[in-house]
C-alpha cells in the first residue's frame, strides 16, 4: 500500500490504514469552487498540495480556477455538476475518483440567498422551495453519495459550509436562514450515524465574508450584518478557508458534528 506525507501541509496519509494514497497526494472535492468561498478553499487545499476537482455551474469561472491553480505548481481538474441533482453529483465523484483516485474529502460551498429585503409574509413560497433545494436537500444528497463511497473505505472527511443565519436567523432572509440551520442539523444528526465509521461531518459557520455573495446584497443589508460583527468588519474569504483545511484534514480526526464559527466574535452558541 503506498503511504506519504506531503512535507508542505504535514498531512501524514500513511498514517490511516485505509487510505489509499495516490503519490502522497490527499483528493479533494470542492463544490460550490466557481466563486466565493469555494474559489478561495480550492486554491488554498491546492496550495497545501492536495488534488482538487472543482466544481462549479460556471463553465468559465470554474476552468480559469483550475488555469490559476496549475499555474503556481497545483494539481486540479474542473468539473460542471448540480448539487441538487443526484445523478449529476454520482457522476461528478465518479469522474473525480476515475481521475485521482478514491476521495478522502469533499467540501460543500454551494449556497443561494434568496429573497434578503422581503419578510416572509410578502415572500413566496417558490423562491423559499428553491432555497431549500439547493442549500439544504442538495447538501443532503452529496451527503448520502459521499457516505456510500467513504463508510465502506473507512475514511472520510465532510465539510459543509453553513451561515451565522442558521444560528440567529437574519431579518427578512427566512428561506436562507431556514436553509442554513437545517444544514447544522443535518451535520449533527449525520455525524452521530457515522461517528464509529472513520468518517466525519462538521460545519462551518461563517458570519458576514467578502466574497460576491456579500457584493450582490443590497448595501443597507450588508452593512446590517458588518454591525452585527464584535471585530467591526466583514472576514476574508482566505480566513475561512484556513479553517475548512483544518477541518478536512487527517488530522481532525476526533471532532464530528460540530460547528467550526468564524464569525468575528458574533457567534454566542
Amino acid at each position: 500500500m503506498a503511504t506519504g506525507t506531503d512535507r508542505r501541509h504535514g498531512w501524514d496519509i500513511g498514517r490511516f490504514g485505509a487510505v489509499e494514497a495516490c503519490d502522497g497526494a490527499y483528493r479533494v472535492v470542492v463544490f460550490g469552487a466557481s466563486s466565493g468561498i469555494g474559489e478561495t478553499t480550492a486554491k488554498v487545499l491546492a496550495g497545501h498540495g492536495a488534488v482538487v476537482t472543482c466544481v462549479g455551474r460556471d463553465r468559465r469561472r470554474t476552468e480559469a480556477l483550475v488555469r490559476q491553480i496549475d499555474g503556481f505548481g497545483g494539481r486540479a481538474r474542473a468539473a460542471l455538476g448540480d448539487i441538487a441533482d443526484g445523478a449529476a453529483v454520482e457522476r461528478v465523484l465518479d469522474e473525480a475518483e476515475s481521475a485521482f483516485g478514491p476521495l478522502h474529502a469533499a467540501v460543500n460551498c454551494v449556497g443561494i440567498l434568496g429573497e434578503t429585503t422581503t419578510p416572509l409574509m410578502d415572500a413566496g413560497l417558490e423562491a423559499f422551495e428553491d432555497v431549500i433545494r439547493v442549500n439544504l436537500t442538495g447538501a443532503a444528497i452529496l451527503t448520502r453519495t459521499l457516505l456510500r463511497r467513504m463508510v465502506p473505505r473507512g475514511f472520510g472527511r465532510i465539510a459543509h459550509v453553513s451561515s451565522m443565519a442558521g444560528k440567529d436567523g437574519n431579518a427578512n432572509m427566512a428561506a436562507y436562514s431556514a436553509s442554513k440551520a437545517g444544514l447544522i442539523g443535518l451535520v449533527k444528526s449525520v455525524a452521530k450515524e457515522t461517528a464509529k465509521t472513520g468518517v466525519t461531518i462538521n460545519a462551518l459557520v461563517p458570519a458576514l465574508i467578502r466574497t460576491p455573495m456579500m457584493d450582490s446584497m443590497p448595501p443597507e443589508t450588508a452593512e446590517r450584518l458588518s454591525d452585527m460583527i464584535p471585530m467591526g468588519r466583514a472576514g476574508d474569504a482566505e480566513e475561512v478557508a484556513a479553517t475548512i483545511a483544518w477541518m478536512i484534514s487527517p488530522a481532525c480526526s476526533f471532532t464530528t458534528g460540530f460547528c467550526f464559527d468564524v464569525s468575528g466574535g458574533r457567534a454566542t452558541y
